[in-house]
């Protein structure tokens, strides 16, 4: 049997437990996305969702993490710059990552250490 996928539903980010009116600051706040309503029957697990274009972003509740993971969305941009200078502004620490021919890209770190990176797909031009 071959697995047919159809699209991303969802994922999944991680804050310790009474952090959650933090997350919605930063999430709602910040990085300005729409929160959704959860099911009932998944209230009372704590945590909340969000829309990121056609996928959820789910911010689940768990013991905070002592060591940070390698774990982390990758989400397509537009005006990287821009989204790189306006994290900046808020205080938000960033990190460059390796250079990819094509793709211009960094990350960013929740207030609760998840890893989120960011990238726009540049033109490869031949220098040679």
């Amino acid at each position: 049997m071959k697995i047919a996928i159809k699209r991303l539903g969802h994922l999944q980010l991680c804050i310790p437990f009474g952090e959650e009116e933090r997350a919605r600051e930063f999430y709602g706040g910040v990085l300005g996305l729409r929160e959704i309503e959860k099911p009932d029957a998944l209230k009372p697990g704590g945590g909340m969702w969000y829309e990121v274009a056609d996928i959820q972003l789910h911010i689940g509740i768990e013991e905070a993490q002592k060591k940070r993971s390698k774990r982390h969305p990758a989400f397509e941009v537009e005006d990287l710059e821009g989204i790189r200078n306006y994290l900046s502004e808020h205080g938000v620490e960033l990190r460059e990552e390796i250079s990819i021919p094509g793709v211009e890209r960094f990350s960013f770190f929740d207030p609760f250490g998840n890893r989120i990176e960011l990238f726009e797909q540049r033109e490869v031009t031949d220098n040679h």
